[in-house]
């Protein structure tokens, strides 16, 4: 991914997002219960939250780091924010449904990146404090799934360490 705060216009147009949001509910979802919503967060409206996120930052152990993330929130042409919103007490686990609203996410990273554009999937600070989660809409029993930001990259990814397969695959017979 890239990171957020290099992400520059453009961003994907209307149209666009709004096959990005037909690809990414195209997800695994035992039940058909679609355990998640999305919010297209326009730049205006992040940048209005990120101004009312600042004083909150004030209660996080790093203050200083707390406001440096929230240019990862203003910043991107677009975000689309995706809230896991389970049906509890139903036959399908509320893990497996939370699983969906993740696999929602790397659905609309992927149909993103291949319309041209880069992304960048992030939760911070902001997706688990009570009151910042009241500024984004999510009621009582959702959870923030993540952040989906998307536009052009400014600059190329950095590659980052990957994972030894050998350590992480184990092949039965």
């Amino acid at each position: 991914s890239a990171p957020a705060q290099a992400l520059a216009a453009p961003g994907p147009s209307p149209d666009q997002i709004t096959d990005i949001l037909q690809i990414g509910a195209r997800t695994p979802d035992h039940g058909k219960l679609f355990p998640w919503r999305f919010v297209v967060l326009g730049p205006l409206t992040r940048a209005g939250i990120a101004t009312r996120l600042d004083p909150l930052a004030d209660r996080r152990p790093d203050p200083k780091k707390a406001r440096a993330v929230l240019a990862k929130l203003a910043n991107p042409p677009t975000t689309i924010l995706v809230i896991s919103a389970p049906t509890p007490g139903h036959t399908v686990p509320v893990w497996e449904q939370e699983l969906s609203a993740g696999a929602v996410c790397m659905n609309l990273s992927h149909a993103a990146n291949a319309l041209g554009f880069a992304t960048n999937w992030i939760t911070d600070w902001y997706a688990y404090d009570p009151d910042a989660l009241a500024m984004f809409g999510v009621s009582a029993g959702e959870k923030i799934a993540g952040f989906i930001h998307i536009g052009t990259a400014a600059e190329p990814p950095l590659e980052r360490p990957r994972p030894d397969m050998a350590q992480k695959v184990t092949t039965l017979p």
